[in-house]
């Protein structure tokens, strides 16, 4: 198994440690909205383990994916709403 795994999210290219989860990746990678709620607001993680779904981003074109939950792998493609 490889060490290092790299990912691409909102299109930036980030390697990280093999894993890390896809909602850790993506603060690695600076983004702070991972979606945004139906009044327009900014959301992001709250409970890490998939409970308040806070963290639904897009991974490898389906939506809703829950990225606290959701290991990396190579060529893994994140989407945010942020």
């Amino acid at each position: 198994m490889a060490d290092v795994v790299n990912v691409r999210i909102n299109g930036q290219e980030l390697e990280v440690k093999a894993g890390t989860t896809a909602a850790v990746a993506v603060f690695m990678a600076g983004v702070t909205c991972f979606r945004r709620s139906v009044t327009g607001e900014v959301r992001a993680p709250l409970c890490g383990m998939g409970v308040c779904m806070e963290c639904r981003v897009t991974i490898d074109g389906v939506p809703h994916s829950r990225s606290c939950q959701t290991l990396c792998v190579e060529g893994m493609e994140i989407r945010t709403d942020g």
